[in-house]
């Protein structure tokens, strides 16, 4: 949300942009002192220019966020229609499946090549059945071949590449990854991640600057020019206040760098992510297991392997018949046993409210339950980050949270459009105005400006690309202001 880079007008008439007095390089101490205002008074100039220059300086990379961002919430009902074929299939008259292992034989002919690595049955009437194979030559290693098998007749209705436990197919996945890292692998996800880091900091700094706003001056009906600019810019960033604040948060949990702080975090206040174990022990117990909500987020679903694809043990329907018995319903995936002594893990995948998110574990021998994890026995935080992974990825509240996501991505861009045309027309048209004058942080009373610096320090520690950025700015602007000083002029940065 880039700044209106002005000190903006309270009332309906203009208002000096710079305090009374002589000019800042010829400022005393005694005059700094007595000028000193307190509370918002003295922080507001300097979150003015910090909302201005960040605005100015990572908009760039927000625009590109909420474009692909955009396209990605369109993604799901988009790739409904696209693979058609490959998803729906017409519900036979008598409504009756083939045993989940017929309908595996019937992919594995089709697709004998690679293992198979899950099973997804159809979660609905009409849907297809998902044979999951890894390994499979020209298929990435992060990636599985979705077999599709018509769950009532066996017929495989086609094959896809499919990416993360959400189960994109290729159109997804590519925009998927182009709002992730722009197809440029770990070093693009540095560009989200900045975005990400900094959009709460101008969500916050552009939220505070309205209400201050709005305190002071009234209602202006029928404005025009950059007074009209300035109020849509305001009322949109306040109304989308708060999904861009969720979305920043969201953003961070599975980031590079603040996303391992935050893990780390978890890790240490004992609030990680459980997992089902899948040991099973000669007299059939299971050991303990943990897991992140990540393992499957950023890469293919499901760790197992099946061999070529024949029953391990009592077979699929048993295992799936043992994990109903414990109240799995659909949508579920069936993990084979990765060995001799693992078990099968059976889990809910379905992301929508209420999340269904048990397991169970299954002994391949006899078909009993070695294992069970409910979702409500995850650590609170663990629970916070997964439905927050959920909103952002569009899956909480399906189509409705899709809806939301492309109007915050929609606010977004317009925001960035308004903030750049009120630069614009501070120069009268016909140039990009200056910004606010250097020194505004001299003026912030001891008290304000060391907890807050001390505050902003630690928080550049754990977000780094916040943290960083922030640093060089400051340092190049002191600098700046250093320069002008000792040449005696009075500098706009």
């Amino acid at each position: 949300m880039p700044a209106e880079p002005t000190v903006l007008a309270e009332g309906d008439g203009p208002q000096p942009t710079e305090p009374a007095g002589p000019p800042e390089h010829d400022r005393t101490p005694e005059d700094r002192t007595a000028g000193r205002r307190s509370g918002w008074a003295s922080l507001r100039p300097l979150v003015l220019r910090l909302h201005f220059y960040a605005g100015v300086l990572i908009a760039p990379f927000l625009l590109v966020a909420a474009v692909t961002g955009l396209l990605y919430a369109g993604s799901f009902q988009a790739e409904k229609i696209v693979y058609a074929d490959e998803l729906r299939v017409p519900v036979a008259s008598d409504k009756h499946e083939l045993p989940l292992a017929r309908q595996v034989a019937a992919a594995r002919a089709a697709h004998p090549e690679g293992t198979i690595s899950a099973v997804r049955p159809a979660p609905e009437e009409g849907d297809t059945t998902r044979v999951l194979l890894s390994g499979v030559p020209g298929v990435d290693d992060d990636r599985t071949l979705a077999v599709f098998v018509n769950p009532y007749t066996g017929e495989v209705r086609g094959a896809l590449e499919q990416y993360g436990s959400g189960g994109a197919l290729p159109l997804r996945t590519w925009i998927d990854e182009l709002h992730r890292d722009l197809h440029l692998g770990e070093p693009g996800r540095l560009y989200s991640e900045l975005a990400a880091s900094w959009l709460w900091v101008i969500a916050g700094g552009g939220l505070v600057l309205w209400f201050a706003r709005r305190r002071a001056q009234r209602k202006v009906r029928g404005a025009t020019g950059r007074r009209r600019t300035l109020t849509l810019h305001g009322s949109v960033g306040v109304w989308a206040a708060l999904g861009l604040f969720v979305l920043s948060a969201t953003g961070l949990t599975w980031s590079t760098y603040a996303g391992e702080s935050i893990g780390d975090l978890r890790e240490a206040v004992g609030q990680t992510t459980p997992a089902v174990s899948a040991s099973v022990t000669p007299g059939g117990a299971a050991g303990a297991g943990s897991g992140g909500e990540h393992a499957g987020h950023g890469g293919a679903a499901g760790s197992g392997s099946a061999g070529s694809g024949d029953a391990v043990g009592v077979g699929l329907d048993a295992v799936l018949k043992s994990a109903r018995d414990k109240g799995l319903s659909n949508p579920v995936e069936i993990v084979p046993p990765a060995d001799a002594s693992s078990a099968y893990v059976v889990r809910q995948i379905g992301r929508s409210w209420p999340e269904k998110q048990d397991s169970v574990a299954v002994n391949p021998a006899n078909g009993e339950v070695t294992d069970v994890l409910r979702f409500d026995d995850f650590p609170l935080l663990a629970k916070v980050t997964r439905w927050g992974i959920d909103a952002h990825t569009g899956t909480l509240f399906g189509l409705a949270n899709q809806i939301v996501l492309a109007a915050l991505a929609l606010c977004l861009v317009l925001l960035i459009v308004w903030g750049y045309r009120m630069w614009w027309q501070r120069g009268r048209g016909s140039s990009f105005g200056r910004p606010l004058p250097r020194g505004a942080w001299r003026d912030v009373p001891p008290y304000v400006l060391v907890p807050a610096m001390t505050a902003i320090a630690v928080l550049g520690y754990f977000v780094p690309l916040l943290g960083i950025p922030l640093a060089v700015f400051l340092a190049v602007d002191i600098v700046l202001g250093e320069i002008a000083y000792r040449r005696g002029k009075r500098s706009y940065a």
